[in-house]
Protein backbone atom coordinates (compact mmCIF):
# COMPACT_ATOMS: atom_id res chain seq x y z
CA UNK A 1 0.00 0.00 0.00
CA UNK A 2 1.44 3.67 -1.06
CA UNK A 3 1.11 6.50 1.63
CA UNK A 4 -2.01 7.87 2.64
CA UNK A 5 -2.21 11.47 1.26
CA UNK A 6 -5.00 14.14 0.63
CA UNK A 7 -6.82 15.59 -2.53
CA UNK A 8 -4.48 18.55 -3.45
CA UNK A 9 -5.86 21.68 -3.91
CA UNK A 10 -9.68 20.74 -2.16
CA UNK A 11 -11.00 22.56 1.64
CA UNK A 12 -11.47 19.87 3.80
CA UNK A 13 -15.46 19.54 4.53
CA UNK A 14 -17.33 19.83 7.70
CA UNK A 15 -18.70 16.35 7.17
CA UNK A 16 -17.42 14.62 3.85
CA UNK A 17 -19.55 11.25 2.49
CA UNK A 18 -20.89 8.93 0.48
CA UNK A 19 -17.87 8.99 -2.07
CA UNK A 20 -18.74 7.63 -5.76
CA UNK A 21 -16.30 6.72 -8.10
CA UNK A 22 -17.97 7.72 -11.28
CA UNK A 23 -16.98 4.99 -13.88
CA UNK A 24 -17.88 6.50 -16.88
CA UNK A 25 -16.32 10.30 -15.95
CA UNK A 26 -13.18 8.55 -14.12
CA UNK A 27 -14.25 11.51 -11.69
CA UNK A 28 -14.86 11.12 -8.18
CA UNK A 29 -17.81 13.17 -6.35
CA UNK A 30 -18.84 13.09 -2.80
CA UNK A 31 -21.35 14.91 -0.66
CA UNK A 32 -20.43 17.54 2.35
CA UNK A 33 -23.79 16.53 4.48
CA UNK A 34 -24.21 19.78 7.02
CA UNK A 35 -21.73 21.84 4.42
CA UNK A 36 -24.93 21.73 1.84
CA UNK A 37 -22.53 20.63 -1.07
CA UNK A 38 -21.97 18.27 -3.62
CA UNK A 39 -18.33 17.97 -4.98
CA UNK A 40 -16.29 16.53 -8.03
CA UNK A 41 -12.69 15.51 -8.68
CA UNK A 42 -11.12 14.95 -11.40
CA UNK A 43 -7.75 13.29 -10.65
CA UNK A 44 -6.63 13.77 -14.42
CA UNK A 45 -6.95 17.89 -14.53
CA UNK A 46 -7.00 18.31 -10.71
CA UNK A 47 -10.02 20.27 -11.30
CA UNK A 48 -12.18 20.52 -8.31
CA UNK A 49 -16.14 21.50 -8.88
CA UNK A 50 -18.84 22.32 -5.54
CA UNK A 51 -22.06 22.68 -5.80
CA UNK A 52 -24.27 24.04 -3.07
CA UNK A 53 -27.91 23.18 -1.85
CA UNK A 54 -30.19 24.62 0.71
CA UNK A 55 -30.31 21.45 2.48
CA UNK A 56 -28.44 18.17 3.79
CA UNK A 57 -26.96 16.21 0.68
CA UNK A 58 -26.23 13.01 2.11
CA UNK A 59 -25.50 10.80 -0.49
CA UNK A 60 -25.52 10.04 -4.38
CA UNK A 61 -24.92 7.50 -6.79
CA UNK A 62 -25.00 7.47 -10.67
CA UNK A 63 -28.18 7.67 -13.20
CA UNK A 64 -28.19 5.25 -16.09
CA UNK A 65 -30.60 7.86 -17.36
CA UNK A 66 -27.71 10.51 -17.09
CA UNK A 67 -26.85 12.83 -14.26
CA UNK A 68 -26.77 12.00 -10.59
CA UNK A 69 -29.55 10.83 -8.04
CA UNK A 70 -28.90 12.69 -4.51
CA UNK A 71 -30.75 12.07 -1.45
CA UNK A 72 -31.27 15.54 0.03
CA UNK A 73 -33.58 16.33 3.39
CA UNK A 74 -35.97 17.37 1.71
CA UNK A 75 -36.31 14.20 -0.84
CA UNK A 76 -34.89 12.36 -3.77
CA UNK A 77 -33.84 14.62 -6.91
CA UNK A 78 -32.25 14.54 -9.98
CA UNK A 79 -29.59 15.82 -10.13
CA UNK A 80 -27.44 17.65 -13.53
CA UNK A 81 -24.04 18.30 -13.00
CA UNK A 82 -23.16 19.75 -16.29
CA UNK A 83 -25.43 22.50 -16.11
CA UNK A 84 -25.85 22.58 -12.01
CA UNK A 85 -29.47 23.09 -12.58
CA UNK A 86 -31.55 20.55 -13.31
CA UNK A 87 -32.91 19.41 -9.65
CA UNK A 88 -35.65 17.32 -9.89
CA UNK A 89 -37.70 15.94 -6.99
CA UNK A 90 -38.43 12.46 -7.60
CA UNK A 91 -39.35 11.73 -4.21
CA UNK A 92 -40.48 13.42 -1.01
CA UNK A 93 -38.77 12.04 2.22
CA UNK A 94 -40.93 9.65 3.77
CA UNK A 95 -39.89 11.22 7.15
CA UNK A 96 -40.26 13.81 9.62
CA UNK A 97 -38.02 16.44 7.82
CA UNK A 98 -37.29 18.36 11.85
CA UNK A 99 -36.09 14.94 13.34
CA UNK A 100 -35.08 12.80 10.74
CA UNK A 101 -32.83 12.84 7.20
CA UNK A 102 -31.35 10.61 4.58
CA UNK A 103 -28.05 9.36 5.22
CA UNK A 104 -26.05 6.43 3.16
CA UNK A 105 -27.57 5.10 0.22
CA UNK A 106 -26.26 3.31 -3.21
CA UNK A 107 -27.75 1.95 -6.22
CA UNK A 108 -27.83 -2.41 -6.04
CA UNK A 109 -26.71 -4.08 -8.99
CA UNK A 110 -30.27 -4.39 -10.69
CA UNK A 111 -30.40 -0.93 -10.29
CA UNK A 112 -32.67 -0.18 -7.18
CA UNK A 113 -31.70 2.62 -5.09
CA UNK A 114 -31.07 2.17 -1.41
CA UNK A 115 -30.89 4.77 1.39
CA UNK A 116 -31.14 4.89 4.96
CA UNK A 117 -31.90 7.15 7.18
CA UNK A 118 -30.70 9.24 10.67
CA UNK A 119 -32.76 9.44 13.77
CA UNK A 120 -31.28 12.88 15.38
CA UNK A 121 -32.89 12.62 19.18
CA UNK A 122 -30.99 9.13 18.69
CA UNK A 123 -33.13 7.34 20.96
CA UNK A 124 -35.80 5.49 20.36
CA UNK A 125 -34.04 3.84 17.36
CA UNK A 126 -36.43 5.17 14.79
CA UNK A 127 -34.52 5.25 11.71
CA UNK A 128 -35.20 3.42 8.95
CA UNK A 129 -33.89 1.33 5.55
CA UNK A 130 -35.96 2.40 2.35
CA UNK A 131 -36.07 1.09 -1.59
CA UNK A 132 -36.44 3.60 -4.38
CA UNK A 133 -37.89 1.87 -7.57
CA UNK A 134 -40.42 3.08 -10.07
CA UNK A 135 -41.26 6.11 -8.22
CA UNK A 136 -42.20 4.46 -5.10
CA UNK A 137 -40.62 4.57 -2.09
CA UNK A 138 -40.56 1.31 0.19
CA UNK A 139 -39.61 0.67 4.27
CA UNK A 140 -37.31 -2.14 3.99
CA UNK A 141 -35.97 -1.83 7.17
CA UNK A 142 -36.12 -0.60 10.89
CA UNK A 143 -34.87 -0.80 14.13
CA UNK A 144 -32.19 1.29 13.84
CA UNK A 145 -30.57 4.32 14.39
CA UNK A 146 -27.71 5.56 12.58
CA UNK A 147 -28.06 3.86 8.95
CA UNK A 148 -24.79 2.89 7.34
CA UNK A 149 -22.61 0.35 5.48
CA UNK A 150 -24.67 -0.26 2.39
CA UNK A 151 -22.66 -2.66 0.29
CA UNK A 152 -23.59 -6.48 -1.76
CA UNK A 153 -21.02 -9.11 -2.38
CA UNK A 154 -19.30 -9.23 -5.48
CA UNK A 155 -22.70 -12.31 -6.65
CA UNK A 156 -25.23 -10.13 -5.01
CA UNK A 157 -26.39 -12.58 -3.09
CA UNK A 158 -25.52 -10.55 0.30
CA UNK A 159 -26.27 -7.15 1.06
CA UNK A 160 -24.57 -5.57 4.03
CA UNK A 161 -25.83 -2.69 6.72
CA UNK A 162 -25.01 -1.15 9.68
CA UNK A 163 -26.30 0.58 12.55
CA UNK A 164 -23.10 2.77 13.21
CA UNK A 165 -25.09 3.74 17.27
CA UNK A 166 -24.79 0.06 17.91
CA UNK A 167 -21.55 -0.37 16.66
CA UNK A 168 -23.25 -3.41 14.25
CA UNK A 169 -22.93 -4.61 11.17
CA UNK A 170 -25.69 -6.81 9.19
CA UNK A 171 -25.97 -9.18 6.57
CA UNK A 172 -29.22 -10.02 4.92
CA UNK A 173 -29.89 -12.50 1.74
CA UNK A 174 -30.87 -10.12 -1.11
CA UNK A 175 -32.89 -11.88 -3.98
CA UNK A 176 -31.38 -9.58 -7.20
CA UNK A 177 -34.59 -10.32 -8.87
CA UNK A 178 -37.28 -9.35 -6.62
CA UNK A 179 -35.08 -6.54 -4.49
CA UNK A 180 -36.02 -8.08 -1.25
CA UNK A 181 -34.08 -9.34 2.01
CA UNK A 182 -34.67 -11.44 3.89
CA UNK A 183 -32.30 -13.28 7.35
CA UNK A 184 -31.19 -10.24 8.59
CA UNK A 185 -28.03 -11.55 11.28
CA UNK A 186 -25.03 -10.10 12.31
CA UNK A 187 -22.28 -9.45 10.41
CA UNK A 188 -19.77 -8.06 12.39
CA UNK A 189 -20.49 -6.68 16.04
CA UNK A 190 -17.35 -3.71 17.16
CA UNK A 191 -16.96 -2.96 21.06
CA UNK A 192 -19.18 0.20 22.48
CA UNK A 193 -16.84 3.38 23.76
CA UNK A 194 -17.36 2.92 27.98
CA UNK A 195 -18.22 6.20 29.56
CA UNK A 196 -14.99 7.79 29.89
CA UNK A 197 -12.74 5.70 27.94
CA UNK A 198 -10.12 7.75 25.88
CA UNK A 199 -10.16 7.84 21.83
CA UNK A 200 -7.09 6.14 21.60
CA UNK A 201 -8.34 2.64 22.66
CA UNK A 202 -11.77 2.90 21.48
CA UNK A 203 -11.57 1.42 17.69
CA UNK A 204 -14.87 3.12 16.27
CA UNK A 205 -18.36 2.31 15.33
CA UNK A 206 -18.90 1.22 11.70
CA UNK A 207 -19.93 3.84 8.81
CA UNK A 208 -19.58 3.60 5.27
CA UNK A 209 -18.31 1.06 3.44
CA UNK A 210 -17.04 -0.66 0.06
CA UNK A 211 -17.26 -4.17 -1.06
CA UNK A 212 -13.78 -5.21 -3.16
CA UNK A 213 -13.44 -7.66 -5.88
CA UNK A 214 -12.45 -10.95 -3.67
CA UNK A 215 -16.07 -10.29 -1.42
CA UNK A 216 -13.78 -8.77 1.33
CA UNK A 217 -16.06 -5.85 3.39
CA UNK A 218 -14.22 -2.46 3.87
CA UNK A 219 -15.42 -0.53 6.71
CA UNK A 220 -14.41 3.02 8.14
CA UNK A 221 -14.27 3.12 11.85
CA UNK A 222 -15.85 6.54 12.59
CA UNK A 223 -13.69 7.68 15.61
CA UNK A 224 -11.36 4.86 15.41
CA UNK A 225 -9.22 6.48 13.01
CA UNK A 226 -8.99 3.49 11.00
CA UNK A 227 -9.94 1.36 8.23
CA UNK A 228 -10.98 -2.51 8.58
CA UNK A 229 -10.81 -5.34 5.84
CA UNK A 230 -13.36 -8.01 7.16
CA UNK A 231 -13.28 -11.33 5.46
CA UNK A 232 -17.05 -12.53 4.16
CA UNK A 233 -17.32 -14.38 7.31
CA UNK A 234 -16.75 -11.51 9.67
CA UNK A 235 -13.21 -12.27 10.05
CA UNK A 236 -10.83 -8.95 10.65
CA UNK A 237 -8.12 -9.57 7.95
CA UNK A 238 -6.47 -5.71 7.59
CA UNK A 239 -6.37 -2.92 9.62
CA UNK A 240 -5.27 0.32 8.04
CA UNK A 241 -4.56 3.12 10.06
CA UNK A 242 -5.06 6.77 9.36
CA UNK A 243 -3.87 10.15 10.39
CA UNK A 244 -7.78 11.04 11.04
CA UNK A 245 -9.95 10.60 13.80
CA UNK A 246 -13.10 9.94 11.80
CA UNK A 247 -13.43 8.64 8.55
CA UNK A 248 -16.59 8.43 7.36
CA UNK A 249 -16.41 5.69 4.13
CA UNK A 250 -13.64 4.40 1.55
CA UNK A 251 -14.71 3.83 -2.17
CA UNK A 252 -12.58 2.30 -5.23
CA UNK A 253 -11.71 4.68 -7.64
CA UNK A 254 -8.97 4.75 -10.70
CA UNK A 255 -8.90 3.12 -13.95
CA UNK A 256 -8.24 -0.20 -12.31
CA UNK A 257 -10.31 0.37 -8.97
CA UNK A 258 -7.44 0.03 -7.30
CA UNK A 259 -7.38 3.78 -5.30
CA UNK A 260 -8.91 3.33 -2.46
CA UNK A 261 -10.46 7.09 -1.55
CA UNK A 262 -11.67 7.70 1.77
CA UNK A 263 -14.09 10.52 3.18
CA UNK A 264 -13.65 12.11 6.82
CA UNK A 265 -15.08 14.26 9.34
CA UNK A 266 -14.06 17.58 11.15
CA UNK A 267 -17.91 18.14 12.89
CA UNK A 268 -17.79 19.04 16.24
CA UNK A 269 -14.20 17.92 16.83
CA UNK A 270 -12.43 19.17 19.59
CA UNK A 271 -9.63 21.92 18.93
CA UNK A 272 -7.57 20.26 20.09
CA UNK A 273 -8.14 17.63 18.07
CA UNK A 274 -8.17 19.18 15.05
CA UNK A 275 -4.86 20.97 15.64
CA UNK A 276 -3.53 17.15 15.53
CA UNK A 277 -5.31 16.34 12.32
CA UNK A 278 -4.47 18.96 9.82
CA UNK A 279 -6.45 16.67 6.77
CA UNK A 280 -9.80 16.04 9.20
CA UNK A 281 -12.40 16.28 6.65
CA UNK A 282 -10.14 15.78 3.62
CA UNK A 283 -10.28 13.15 1.22
CA UNK A 284 -7.92 10.77 1.71
CA UNK A 285 -6.61 8.24 -0.75
CA UNK A 286 -3.97 5.25 -0.99
CA UNK A 287 -3.10 2.66 -3.50
CA UNK A 288 -4.34 -0.92 -2.40
CA UNK A 289 -3.61 -4.44 -3.92
CA UNK A 290 -7.09 -5.52 -4.64
CA UNK A 291 -9.52 -3.58 -6.82
CA UNK A 292 -12.80 -2.80 -5.67
CA UNK A 293 -15.99 -3.36 -7.19
CA UNK A 294 -17.46 -0.40 -10.21
CA UNK A 295 -20.24 1.68 -8.17
CA UNK A 296 -23.94 0.67 -9.69
CA UNK A 297 -26.47 2.74 -11.71
CA UNK A 298 -29.62 3.45 -10.35
CA UNK A 299 -32.34 4.04 -12.80
CA UNK A 300 -35.32 6.52 -12.91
Amino acid sequence: MSAITALPGVPPSVLGESPLWHPAEQALYWCDIPGHALHRFDPRTGTHVRWSFDTDVACCAPLMEGGLLLALRSGLVHFDPITGERRTLLARPPYDVARERFNDGKADPQGRFWVGTIYEPRDPPNAALYRWTDGQIDRMGDGITVSNGLAWSPDSRTMYWSDTKAHVTYALDFDASTGDITRRRVFARFPTRKPAQDLATYGGRPDGASVDAEGHYWVAMFEGARLLRLAPDGRIVREIELPVRCPTMPCFGGADLKTLYITTARENRPADELAREPLAGCVLYTRVEIAGLPANFARL
